[in-house]
């Protein structure tokens, strides 16, 4: 009869699930680090394919005629100065392009890491990511400097891209992870668990990308939308 009251006490106490929660924290704290751990090199080998894709697009700006460059800013200007005369963004329109093109990008690096030829695509959709990004930030720092135009980036791109940038990176080692099982481990058992593995982690990156299409289109765009009535 002790015990029994002692147990509803701690339930009433909340001491039980605090402790739960606690533990199952410190249990996906610890698998989260000993997964970075256990694959850095990967990461390290997908991150210096993300940088020469930024590295290429310096060479690319650089080496652009002084007209191309002209087109490039006019094209952004008559954008953000249209965003400054009140032109409405179809934010739900906005959404669906930009969340079908993320449900698009996921299942082509789950399917392409899922096969070994496929590999090769894995990372050059990183290096075209990492191209994207390096073109955009310079595109817009010749055409408003560097100051300006890094505020311009650091709000229309920098938070749905904490987010993209990762879940990209991730599963691309997720795709190199399975190839290196197809590879190295010829017993089925242990590739059919890989290639589950691989799916549960791209549908979890999928869901990640989902959300950082609703933060490029409720923030990132309002953020945008403020700078430029501020700045110009």
């Amino acid at each position: 009869m002790n015990k029994f009251w002692i147990v509803r006490f701690r339930l009433k106490t909340n001491q039980y699930p605090k402790n739960t929660k606690t533990k199952n924290s410190k249990r996906i704290l610890t698998v989260i680090t000993n997964y970075f751990i256990e694959n850095i090199k990967s990461y390290t080998f997908v991150a210096i394919i993300f940088v020469i894709g930024i590295a290429l697009a310096i060479v690319f700006i650089n080496n652009l005629e002084e007209t191309q460059r002209n087109e490039i800013s006019t094209y952004i200007t008559t954008f953000t100065n249209s965003l400054k005369d009140g032109y409405t963004i179809n934010k739900a329109t906005l959404f669906t392009s930009s969340a079908w093109k993320n449900i698009i990008l996921c299942i082509i690096m789950w399917f392409a890491g899922s096969t070994v030829i496929g590999i090769p695509i894995v990372l050059g959709i990183v290096a075209y990511r990492g191209f994207c990004i390096g073109y955009t930030v310079l595109a817009l720092t010749f055409t408003y400097g560097t100051g300006s135009g890094t505020i311009f980036f650091l709000t229309s791109m920098l938070l749905q891209n904490i987010v993209i940038i990762p879940c990209i990176l991730s599963l691309a080692v997720s795709g190199l992870k399975l190839y290196k099982s197809i590879i190295k481990d010829r017993r089925r058992e242990n590739v059919k668990i890989e290639i589950v593995r691989h799916t549960i982690f791209s549908i979890l990156v999928l869901i990640m990308l989902i959300i950082a299409s609703l933060i490029e289109t409720y923030i990132s765009t309002s953020l945008l939308q403020t700078v430029i009535g501020l700045f110009q």
